[in-house]
């Protein structure tokens, strides 16, 4: 039975790492498509590839994912497993609720809430300062860093081509955005991509067959790596509509200056800190902080409230889910 559950929470956690993969994909491609730097098949597939190669790219937020969230040590195998099974449930009902409407939520804290809604119906402990430290200030910081940083930045812009000619300026800086938007879908698979990596592990070292202090074996790395590339490719476009046009209309510098500063901000953030920011998040943020260049009212301040108010729901709705989820299913496996 254990190995069933297993098997079940692997394939789960790699249905999670697809939706992740078609409901983030805006994150990555959305400025490129939006400005018409990039086409959207284009865009979809060498967002698919560098998702793809980033997830390969380290392991230190897949490790924060497996052992800093919630304690399964001294559990039983069944029940520990339940637990990442309904995280899995929880995280991947609330992507799909987000999705339907178009909201650019978070994967990172939905599965994050799961974990830690599961964590409380079963009553095992959860490591609230690594949540507190790791999650909930990146949660608030990250965003603010990308609006402020991308503000700054497109100023600097601004002052730079002051005196050049518009037409040849946007054709530069289209061409400039097919780095940008790589360097952005390479860190959200450096990102998201470890989550599910994180995830299975942790199923992994509840069924006993690797130790917590094992390294991530290579075929969890590739399937989930994979798995989000694939999710990438079938796309997300009713997210792509919110993030390319609903909040605001982007010209090619500004998504340039948006998604080269949200790349930055992913890879400090998962080499640096070994922080599961919210990808989402930040290149939501950097859109509002170049938006806000022109002037406060061009921000379409009533969608980007809807988004804030996704983003704050995220992590309890997902709790719940994951806390009803694991009632149930402890109902029926347990």
């Amino acid at each position: 039975m254990e190995f069933a559950l297993v098997i079940i929470v692997v394939l789960l956690a790699l249905a999670f790492d697809f939706t992740n993969g078609f409901h983030d994909a805006a994150n990555a491609i959305a400025t490129s498509i939006g400005t018409r730097a990039l086409t959207p098949r284009a865009a979809l597939i060498m967002a698919a590839i560098c998702n793809l190669l980033g997830a390969m790219l380290g392991t230190h937020v897949a490790e924060t994912i497996a052992h800093s969230i919630v304690n399964i040590d001294g559990q039983p195998i069944h029940s520990s497993l339940i637990l990442v099974l309904a995280a899995l449930v929880g995280a991947i009902g609330w992507n799909l609720i987000t999705w339907w409407f178009g909201l650019p939520s978070s994967s990172t804290h939905a599965l994050i809430g799961g974990l830690t809604g599961v964590g409380l119906a079963a009553g095992v402990p959860v490591f609230w300062k690594a949540i507190t430290d790791k999650v909930v200030i990146p949660m608030f910081v990250s965003p603010i860093v990308g609006f402020t940083l991308a503000f700054l930045v497109m100023v600097g812009v601004l002052w730079l081509v002051r005196k050049a000619r518009p037409n040849p300026t946007n054709r530069r800086f289209r061409i400039a955005q097919t780095a940008s938007a790589a360097a952005m879908a390479l860190g959200h698979g450096l990102q998201d991509a470890q989550k599910t990596m994180g995830i299975i592990m942790l199923a992994l070292v509840a069924g006993g067959y690797y130790g917590k202090g094992d390294a991530i074996p290579f075929w969890v790395k590739i399937s989930a790596a994979l798995a989000i590339s694939a999710g990438t490719y079938s796309g997300g476009w009713r997210i792509m509509r919110t993030l390319g046009r609903r909040i605001i209309e982007l010209d090619p510098a500004r998504g340039f200056v948006a998604e080269s500063v949200s790349a930055i901000v992913l890879y400090v953030n998962a080499y640096a800190l070994h922080a599961p920011i919210s990808t989402t998040h930040t290149i939501t943020s950097a859109i509002m902080g170049v938006g806000a260049t022109k002037r406060l009212s061009a921000v379409r301040w009533g969608v980007a409230k809807n988004i804030v108010v996704a983003w704050v729901l995220t992590i309890p709705a997902a709790a719940i889910v994951g806390a009803v989820s694991y009632w149930i299913l402890h109902g029926i496996l347990g």
